[in-house]
């Protein structure tokens, strides 16, 4: 045990050097339940906002999209969580790791 671990203390998101690494630390942050159900719907949302986009051209479900995503993400973390989503410090990994956990809980490796 590490004394990041002893004190309890969680280690800050840049500080990550691989995704690897960074998706085992993005898990702890989404603990709650509902939070978790929160990103799913998110994702679903956005999938089907870019699905519209694709069929009608319509560039405004980009911006649906987005709103739906990080709208229901957000809400997930602030009332939920209790925390500052990932998003914030690495956005990459934290736009990869949404997509592996929702992958992840399709397929019933992470409780939905």
């Amino acid at each position: 045990m590490n004394s990041t671990e002893e004190l309890n203390i969680a280690p800050d998101a840049k500080s990550f050097t691989s995704f690897e690494t960074f998706y085992a630390f993005y898990l702890k942050e989404h603990s709650n339940t509902t939070c978790r159900r929160l990103h799913f719907l998110g994702s679903t949302l956005s999938l089907i906002c870019l699905a519209m986009l694709a069929i009608t051209g319509k560039p405004q479900y980009f911006l649906y999209g987005l709103l739906c995503g990080y709208g229901c993400a957000w809400i997930g973390h602030f009332v939920f969580e209790k925390n500052k989503p990932a998003s914030f410090k690495r956005p990459l990994y934290s736009f990869m790791g949404d997509w592996v956990m929702y992958k992840d809980m399709w397929t019933g490796k992470i409780k939905f």
